[in-house]
C-alpha cells in the first residue's frame, strides 16, 4: 500500500546545517575557527531607520541651490592643533601586517583626496602611509608594537585603542604566515611567528591610569595633537563617560559589525553589541556631562553607505570611520578575482581568510607577489571616489530634511521600523509616536 507524499527533510532551527559542519570541523581539529571581517548574524542596524523628509511642515533646501556643509572639526577640547576635515568619514585603523603597504598607502591616498583622516593601526608606523596620508591618525595599543615617541610627534593625531567592536575585551592576532621580515622588524618580533597582541594595555589597570597615560602622550607632542580613545562596544555610556573624565578629545565607539583582520568567529559573532545600540547611550553620556560637540563622538562598525552616515549623524555622532568598506572599495571580494577565490575554496563577497595572507586582491596579505597585484593609485582613486559618493549621499538626504549641515541632522528626523532598532536609536515607532522603552509621549 503506498503512502502519501513525503514530508521534505527540514534542519534544526538550532542546528542547521552552519552549527552542524562547525562541530564537525571542531571535532576533527580540535582548533577553534579564525577568520576577519565582522558579524555575519543579522543585528538592528541602519537599515532599520527610515528619514522623515521635508514637506509642509519643514521646507526642503534645493539641492542644486542651496549649500549642505559637511565639514567637521575634532580634538577641540584640549588640543592645540585640531584636526579639520572636509568630510565627517574617516578610515579607521587598520595595520601594516594586517593589509600590506600598497593598501595602506592606497587608503592614504584615497583619503586624502577626499579631505580625510586615515589611521596607522598595531605595528606601527610606514613611510608609504605617512607619505602619502595628508592626515595621519596614529594609534597607541596595549600590544607598543612599533610605537615610538618620533612617529607620535609625527602624526597629526593619536587614538589610544581599548578595545576593537568585533572582539572588545580580545587583543590583536597576526599569524605567521603574515609576519614579513619588515613587518617582524617594526614590531621587533621574529619573523614567521604568531604574534598575539595583549587583551589590554600593561601600564594601566582602570580610567585613573588612562588619565596619566594620556597626559604622558600630550606632554611627549607638546599638547599639539588631539586625543582619541577607542572603545569596543559593550558599555558605550560608561565607556563615554570614563574616557571625557580621562581627558579624551575624542571618543571613538566601535559596534560589533566592525571587523577585524583575525579573531575567534565564536567571538566576533557573540560579544559586543550591534552599532545601533552603542550611539545614543554614547551621547546621553556626553549630554549628562555638558560634553556634547565639546568631545567630539566618532562612530563605525558597519558603516557602508551616505544614508548609513546620515543616520549615525542624526543620532548624535560627529563623524563615523569606516574599515571594511573602505577595503571593498579598493577592490576586496572583487568578482573579477572569482576564479582565485573559488580556488580557495571561497566565493567573491565571502572571502573572509584575512588570516591566511592569501588574498588575491593583494590587501590582506605579505606575499610580496599577491601584494604587487594592487596599484596603490588606482585603488586610491576607487576609495576617494566611494567617499565622495559617500558624502553625496549623505548631503542629498540631509537637504531632504531641510538641514544645511550634516550635523544639525537629528533624531526627531527619524522613524525606526522595528522595535528593536526603536528601542536601541530612541526614535519613535515608524506611525506612531511611541519610542519602545519610555512610555506613549
Amino acid at each position: 500500500m503506498e503512502s502519501g507524499p513525503r514530508t521534505p527533510p527540514r534542519f534544526s532551527a538550532t542546528f542547521d546545517a552552519h552549527v552542524l559542519a562547525e562541530i564537525r570541523r571542531a571535532a576533527a581539529t580540535g582548533i577553534y575557527d579564525i577568520r576577519g571581517a565582522g558579524a555575519k548574524r543579522k543585528l538592528p542596524h541602519f537599515d532599520d531607520l527610515l528619514f522623515l523628509g521635508a514637506s509642509i511642515s519643514r521646507y526642503p533646501l534645493e539641492g542644486y541651490r542651496e549649500r549642505c556643509s559637511t565639514d567637521v572639526l575634532l580634538g577641540t577640547r584640549f588640543a592645540k592643533r585640531p584636526i579639520a576635515l572636509k568630510i565627517p568619514i574617516t578610515i579607521a585603523g587598520m595595520s601594516f601586517g594586517s593589509l600590506s603597504a600598497q593598501a595602506k598607502e592606497a587608503l592614504g591616498r584615497g583619503a586624502s583626496i577626499a579631505g580625510t583622516s586615515t589611521t596607522t593601526g598595531d605595528g606601527g608606523m610606514t613611510n608609504e602611509e605617512r607619505t602619502h596620508s595628508q592626515t595621519l591618525v596614529y594609534q597607541v595599543l596595549p600590544s607598543r608594537y612599533g610605537m615610538n615617541p618620533d612617529d607620535l610627534r609625527r602624526a597629526d593625531a593619536i587614538e589610544v585603542v581599548i578595545g576593537q567592536g568585533a572582539k572588545p575585551g580580545g587583543g590583536g592576532m597576526l599569524l605567521g604566515q603574515k609576519v614579513s621580515e619588515r613587518v617582524a622588524a617594526m614590531r621587533k618580533l621574529p619573523a614567521g611567528i604568531d604574534q598575539r597582541s595583549a587583551s589590554r594595555h600593561p601600564d594601566w589597570t582602570g580610567p585613573d591610569d588612562l588619565q596619566i597615560k594620556i597626559e604622558e602622550l600630550r606632554e611627549i607632542t607638546d599638547w599639539q595633537k588631539p586625543v582619541y580613545v577607542k572603545v569596543g562596544a559593550s558599555r558605550p555610556y560608561y565607556d563615554t563617560a570614563l574616557a571625557v573624565k580621562a581627558g579624551a578629545d575624542v571618543v571613538v565607539i566601535d559596534g560589533m559589525q566592525g571587523g577585524t583582520a583575525a579573531t575567534q568567529d565564536v567571538f566576533i559573532e557573540n560579544v559586543g553589541i550591534p552599532t545601533l545600540a552603542a550611539i545614543r547611550p554614547a551621547v546621553r553620556a556626553l549630554e549628562e556631562l555638558g560634553m556634547h560637540r565639546k568631545v567630539q563622538l566618532i562612530i563605525s562598525g558597519g558603516v557602508r553607505s551616505g544614508a548609513d552616515v546620515a543616520k549615525a549623524l542624526a543620532l548624535g555622532a560627529d563623524a563615523v570611520s569606516i574599515g571594511t568598506a573602505a577595503l571593498v572599495a579598493l577592490g576586496d571580494n572583487d568578482p573579477a578575482l572569482e576564479a582565485d577565490y573559488q580556488a580557495l575554496g571561497t566565493t567573491a563577497g565571502a572571502y573572509d581568510d584575512w588570516h591566511e595572507g592569501r588574498d588575491p586582491a593583494g590587501i590582506t596579505t605579505q606575499d610580496p607577489a599577491l601584494a604587487a597585484r594592487l596599484d596603490p593609485v588606482l585603488a586610491g582613486r576607487r576609495l576617494a571616489n566611494y567617499l565622495a559618493v559617500m558624502t553625496l549621499e549623505a548631503q542629498t538626504i540631509a537637504r531632504a530634511c531641510g538641514k544645511s549641515h550634516l550635523h544639525t541632522l537629528e533624531p526627531e528626523d527619524l522613524v525606526a521600523l522595528t522595535i528593536e532598532a526603536a528601542a536601541m536609536a530612541g526614535v519613535k515607532l515608524a506611525g506612531t509616536d511611541w519610542i519602545p522603552g519610555r512610555g506613549a509621549i
